[in-house]
C-alpha cells in the first residue's frame, strides 16, 4: 500500500486530490492544511509520498522539503503547484527533490508523476524539457566566463531586479508589473537562491557583476 501525504493551505484543493489519488486501490491518504503539523506528524507516521504546495503561507515547499530531508533522507517528495515552475526549477533540483506536478494535472497524470517519483524516474512537460535544451546551449556558449556558468535570469526576475534599482518597493513594483505583492516576494527569493545572497542590495549587485542586468 502507498501512503501519500498531501500539504496544501487551500483544503478543497487537498480533498480533491486524495479524492483523484484514492480511486487507486493501492493508495490511502491524508491531508493536512498547515505546514507546522507536517514534522510532528511525519515522525508518528510512515509515509511513502509527499505532495507539497509550493507556496504557503510561514515557509513555501521547497524550504519545507529541505528541513524534511535533514531527517528523512530517503522520503519522497513532490511540488504540488498551480504556478509554472520553470522559474523555480533551478530550486527545485537543489532541494533533492524527486519531482513535481501542476494542480491542474489529471488524475492519471497525478498518479503517473508519483509512481514514477517511487521508481527515481521524474516526469518533465514537454515545454519545460525544451526550455532546459535552450538554457543548456546557452550556458556552453558562454562556458570561458566560469563565475556566469550555469546563472540565468528570465525576462520578469530581470525586470523585477531593474525596478529594485530604481529603490522601488516590493508594493510598488507589484503596481509597476501589474503583479502580486506575493508574486514579486517570491520571485525575489528565487533570485536570492540563484545568486546565494540574502538581500535586494546583494542580489542586484551580485547580477550587476555577473552581467545578468545592466548596471545602467
Amino acid at each position: 500500500m502507498t501512503k501519500v501525504l498531501i500539504v496544501d493551505d487551500h483544503p478543497a484543493v487537498g480533498a480533491g486530490t486524495k479524492t483523484m489519488l484514492e480511486q487507486e486501490t493501492d493508495m490511502v491518504v491524508d491531508v493536512v492544511d498547515h505546514n507546522e503539523a507536517v514534522e510532528s506528524l511525519l515522525k508518528n507516521k510512515d509515509y511513502d509520498a509527499l505532495l507539497l504546495d509550493l507556496y504557503m503561507p510561514g515557509i513555501n515547499g521547497i524550504e519545507l522539503a529541505k528541513n524534511i530531508r535533514k531527517k528523512d533522507p530517503d522520503l519522497t517528495i513532490l511540488i504540488y503547484t498551480g504556478f509554472d515552475l520553470s522559474t523555480h526549477f533551478n530550486m527545485v533540483v537543489e532541494a533533492d527533490i524527486n519531482g513535481f506536478v501542476s494542480k491542474t494535472a489529471t488524475s492519471v497524470e497525478l498518479v503517473t508523476a508519483i509512481r514514477c517519483a517511487l521508481r527515481d524516474e521524474v516526469v518533465i512537460p514537454l515545454h519545460l524539457f525544451k526550455q532546459l535544451r535552450r538554457t543548456e546551449a546557452s550556458v556552453s556558449r558562454t562556458s570561458d566566463v566560469p563565475e556566469k556558468e550555469g546563472i540565468s535570469l528570465n525576462e520578469k526576475e530581470q525586470s523585477i531586479l531593474k525596478e529594485v534599482a530604481s529603490g522601488f518597493t516590493n508594493r510598488e513594483i507589484a503596481q509597476t508589473l501589474h503583479m502580486s505583492q506575493r508574486s514579486v516576494e517570491y520571485t525575489l527569493t528565487g533570485i536570492f537562491n540563484k545568486l546565494n545572497v540574502r538581500s535586494r542590495t546583494e542580489a542586484l549587485f551580485k547580477a550587476q557583476e555577473l552581467g545578468l542586468v545592466s548596471k545602467s
